[in-house]
């Protein structure tokens, strides 16, 4: 009888499997491996190599967990033992004492000179000012004694805590590489086995690449300087530490390049780019004069009772408390912009995204081609996308609903592919058996039972909308965005939380008459 992994089982099953598994040194490791596995509570088990090479036996076991680990913990208690040896603790209070000096001698001889011109009070000022420079350099000088006096406590704690995470790796290194076993028994092909000389030079060379420049940043004083000392220049003037200018060159090349670009880009598709800025304007304009060229207690008695007729009494009272808030706010215009942004962005974003959706819910090949795509869409950052919209679209509110696009699409998007993808495959084997067609399995099955999904894709998309609008406002969108982007220039506090109410009502007004409508068609109200 033999396991999945190929091992015989019996007596001996174990103290083979172990050889296999850590290679040299099986005697030790499987003694140590049995007691852990015996064990029902903590058990004593100590790795002598372990607790010397520490993260050097990590890598040359193949246990990356331990070595990333403790690699970082001891880097941390090395740090403090530099900075009690040869840190120079203090200096930045030094250099300030040395500033200090030289700006009490200015003083005094400016004090001198006035006094030998015969202006006795300002000597007097200036004699003040020393005086109190003087104090300041005091107090620094005595934080600079106080903090050299520390480097010995600090020695000896970085050597307790060296000593601490020694302790913890020959305790820890054996229960961290018998689970590494036991995942190899389960996995032979995918977990690391035996000893790997090439994995010990790699963990050498981490060790070697990061200790050192780590160590001399946080336990010298202006290291930069003292590098390029070191180095006669090459190192620390041309790249410090802490930063990589030299990387701005190209940075300025690929910048000039991604300009050309831009431009060039601009120029041959202008024709194209303004028939969208022009479409896009026409609808924005027909929203407008219906929401706002009307008379708004038309306007309010149209939505509330469009919202009772679509969602109910509930959404229908909500819907006109929040109109009266913004009309009697005196927000009535600049939320009808809004709405009209949100809802121009949010009717596009659903007429492109669920057909998208549907296809990439029916064809994984295509969803796997635009999942990175969706992914760029939604992890980068919103302002980033308000560049080449500026570039292609200009400024104004076409620009404003084209952003809105971008950011708020990829959800509608994933939640109709999700949707039409959780569609039973009986459900729709038993449909086409019965005759159904194409058009009608998708508009009689695979829809109905996709909508809870397309509904909650939706109401995200309308969600992050209403995120969009104060965004978009950078770019001259209007609208209540505007006015929380005035409220944050000018720190008013009270006008931007009474705005930033006003959008939350505009999107949710629209959200729950959409979510009503779902609820009643699907409670067959």
């Amino acid at each position: 009888m033999s396991t999945d992994t190929g091992l015989e089982l019996g007596p001996n099953s174990h103290d083979s499997s172990v050889e296999e598994f850590v290679v040299e040194n099986s005697d030790y490791y499987s003694r140590a491996f049995k007691s852990i596995q015996d064990a029902t509570g903590f058990v004593f088990s100590w790795n002598t190599a372990a607790a010397i090479l520490g993260p050097i036996w990590g890598a040359f076991r193949g246990v990356w967990g331990f070595f990333w680990t403790f690699l970082v913990l001891e880097l941390v208690a090395l740090v403090q033992i530099g900075r009690g040896l040869w840190g120079e603790l203090g200096a930045d209070q030094l250099a300030r004492v040395e500033k200090l000096a030289a700006n009490i001698a200015r003083r005094e001889q400016q004090a001198k000179e006035l006094l030998t011109a015969g202006d006795e009070a300002g000597a007097a000022a200036k004699q003040k000012i020393a005086d109190n420079l003087k104090r300041v350099a005091a107090e620094a000088q005595e934080k600079a004694d106080l903090a050299g006096n520390e480097a010995l406590s600090i020695l000896l704690v970085g050597l307790g805590l060296l000593l601490a995470i020694k302790i913890i790796e020959g305790l820890y290194a054996n229960v961290a590489y018998e689970k590494q076993y036991l995942r190899w028994r389960a996995k032979p092909k995918t977990v690391a086995s035996g000893t790997s000389r090439g994995s010990l030079w790699f963990g050498g060379l981490m060790l070697i690449a990061i200790w050192p420049l780590t160590l001399f940043r946080f336990t010298v004083a202006d290291p930069d300087s003292k590098l390029a000392a070191l180095t006669g220049g090459f190192l620390g003037e041309k790249i410090p530490l802490t930063q990589f200018p030299v990387g701005r060159e190209y940075l300025a090349v690929l910048s000039k390049y991604g300009d050309a670009g831009f431009e060039k880009l601009a120029i041959k598709w202008g024709d194209f780019f303004d028939g969208i800025t022009a479409g896009i304007r026409k609808v924005l304009d027909g929203l407008e004069v219906v929401l706002i060229d009307t008379p708004w207690p038309v306007v309010m008695i149209v939505i509330v009772v469009m919202a009772f007729r679509l969602a109910g009494i509930r959404v229908a009272i909500f819907t006109a408390a929040s109109l009266m808030y913004l009309a009697f706010m005196g927000l009535w215009e600049l939320s009808m912009i809004t709405v009209a942004l949100i809802g121009a962005g949010a009717f596009l974003c659903i007429l492109i995204g669920i057909p998208l959706g549907i296809w990439f819910g029916k064809s994984r090949r295509a969803y796997a081609i635009a999942e990175p795509v969706l992914d760029f869409m939604q992890t980068m950052p919103a302002f980033v996308y308000l560049i080449p919209i500026i570039a292609f679209f200009g400024t104004g509110k076409p620009p404003g609903v084209l952003a809105t696009l971008i950011f708020a699409m990829p959800p509608v998007i994933r939640l109709t592919a999700l949707g039409m993808r959780g569609v039973p495959e009986t459900t729709k084997e038993a449909a086409v058996a019965f005759g159904c067609s194409k058009w009608q399995l998708l508009k009689n099955v695979e829809l109905p039972l996709a909508l809870p999904s397309i509904m909650t894709g939706v109401n995200q998309t309308i969600l992050m909308s209403l995120s969009m609008v104060v965004i978009a406002s950078l770019i001259g969108a209007e609208g209540l965005g505007a006015l929380i982007l005035e409220a944050l220039q000018y720190a008013a506090k009270g006008q931007g939380l009474l705005g930033g109410i006003a959008i939350l009502l505009c999107a949710m007004v629209i959200d729950r008459i959409a979510q009503g409508m779902y609820r009643r068609k699907v409670e067959g109200v």
